[in-house]
């Protein structure tokens, strides 16, 4: 039988992204099998994204976008 979403968090250990900067814009992962979650450190009991790691790793390892033109 297939875990459902909240089962398959319940246990996961969240750790914080070493991106995360000081300013309260913080975001944490778990690893879960097949996938990572991924969800925003003030709110821990919110909305969780859930991505293959591949697209995760593309999305992480992207470039910054470039400065808005002024």
């Amino acid at each position: 039988m297939t875990p459902t979403i909240d089962e398959a968090l319940s246990g996961v250990a969240w750790r914080k992204s070493s991106h995360s900067g000081d300013e309260g814009a913080c975001v944490e992962l778990a690893s879960l099998p097949g996938r990572v979650a991924i969800r925003d450190s003030k709110d821990p009991t919110g909305p969780v994204l859930i991505f293959p790691p591949a697209a995760w790793a593309a999305f992480a390892t992207a470039p910054p976008p470039p400065p808005p033109h002024r």
